[in-house]
């Protein structure tokens, strides 16, 4: 059942969607073993006059249950891919990560669609991963078919907050994802408590033990840093690294990274 609220919610997402009112921001994803930038990962921000910031956990499902998740997955990758482009104009190498719903991966021709979009915008295929919420797993055992065209072209395919939801070992070998991204709650207490230290330990080694790389989330300090490149983690993102960018700040904090990774001195 829809409230009042959600009601008003929805005809003012439906409102922004239609005007172009919505923006992606970008949040980098860096190398632990050379401190590189791997890749951003595109995040939707709606801003209204009327309700202020609205986060996508609130108008994401409003957009599933009444029929605007695929519009508004459609904007986001053309969006996505139209920045990248510009980037890769000026200089900058980095893949995307995208964040999409299970529902649309009911659809029988969206990995054609992804594609498609990625040929219109000379976006290389494997520059590309797609996440996916580990619980969104439960019905995903379901559509193999649609997630193995997705590794058949090329694009990668990541399960996110892992360790939160319902999913199964059993599960996480039998579908075919890249990567894996450990939830910020055990990587907020792993430098201070030892059991949220033994999950992301046991996960990393999980993950490189069934040939997927592993992402830790919600990194904000230099002694969740140094710990993870302890652990082996492959790649970090949180606030130590980057808050969310507009697009036309990446290249400045490419800069200022390069210098804060020195002064780290992590690999040396």
């Amino acid at each position: 059942m829809t409230d009042t609220l959600d009601l008003g919610l929805l005809d003012g997402f439906e409102r922004a969607l239609i005007n172009d009112r919505l923006r992606l921001v970008y949040q980098p994803k860096v190398s632990l073993r050379t401190g590189k930038l791997v890749r951003v990962e595109a995040l939707v921000r709606w801003d209204d006059e009327k309700f202020g910031a609205v986060p996508p956990s609130r108008f994401v499902p409003l957009a599933e249950r009444h029929g605007l998740i695929d519009p508004l997955t459609h904007w986001g990758l053309d969006t996505a891919f139209a920045e990248w482009a510009r980037w890769c104009a000026a200089g900058i190498d980095t893949g995307l990560a995208f964040n999409i719903s299970a529902m649309s991966l009911e659809a029988l021709d969206f990995p054609d669609l992804v594609t498609a979009k990625c040929a219109k915008h000379g976006v290389p295929s494997d520059h590309l991963v797609l996440e996916l919420t580990e619980g969104a797993t439960q019905p995903l055992t379901n559509l193999m078919d649609t997630l193995t065209r997705f590794r058949i072209k090329g694009i990668g395919l990541a399960i996110d907050d892992f360790g939160t939801g319902y999913s199964t070992l059993m599960q996480l070998r039998q579908l075919p994802f890249t990567e894996v991204k450990i939830d910020r709650f055990f990587v907020t207490d792993a430098p201070d408590h030892r059991d949220s230290a033994a999950v992301v330990r046991a996960v990393i080694a999980l993950a490189h033990e069934i040939g997927l790389s592993a992402t830790a989330e919600g990194v904000e300090t230099d002694a969740q840093l140094k710990l993870l490149a302890a652990m082996d983690c492959d790649i970090v993102q949180g606030y130590r690294i980057a808050r969310p960018l507009p697009p036309d700040e990446l290249a400045g904090w490419i800069d200022w990274w390069s210098s804060d990774w020195k002064r780290l001195g992590i690999g040396d």
